[in-house]
């Protein structure tokens, strides 16, 4: 697959039908996310796009930012995390319902991806009952996962 030019749509990929267990908001979630992948993804540069809705029903999305330096590399989840939290007033604590991640996968599709270790960890720092979905291993199937339950045994940061 090439890269999309800027400000033209990545073509020809194979969207993600929501499974019959994703409510009506958390679909509009993994299409929003779905859409600004194929607006603005690039080989190497922009390869996952996240919506997060928070508790107000509010909804922020980001992408993912590749770095010359891997360490310089941002997460879409982190992304739209922090886009939700500026949106908040400082004295409300950010709360996160729901996250859909997507990334293009060399086969020319989409697909619904759990969020890396660090951004599992982000999450369940801010949102620790955020409903996260992921694409099981063993069926394939796109399920959501409670944020806590990514980390088993995860230790509490106390703010």
């Amino acid at each position: 697959m090439s890269a999309a030019l800027p400000g033209t749509a990545c073509t020809g990929v194979a969207r993600v039908t929501a499974p019959a267990s994703m409510n009506e908001a958390d679909a509009e979630l993994l299409t929003l996310a779905q859409e600004l992948l194929a607006r603005v993804w690039r080989d190497g540069r922009h390869e996952v796009a996240s919506a997060v809705r928070t508790a107000d029903g509010a909804v922020h999305t980001g992408v993912h930012l590749e770095g010359s330096c891997r360490r310089s590399s941002i997460c879409a989840e982190g992304v739209a995390l922090g886009a939700a939290r500026g949106a908040y007033p400082g004295e409300r604590p950010l709360e996160v319902t729901s996250v859909v991640s997507v990334q293009i996968k060399p086969a020319g599709r989409f697909r619904v991806i759990a969020p890396c270790g660090v951004c599992r960890e982000l999450i369940s720092d801010y949102s620790p009952d955020a409903m996260v979905w992921i694409t099981t291993v063993e069926e394939n199937e796109v399920v959501p996962v409670r944020a806590l339950d990514l980390l088993p045994d995860k230790s509490r940061r106390a703010w």
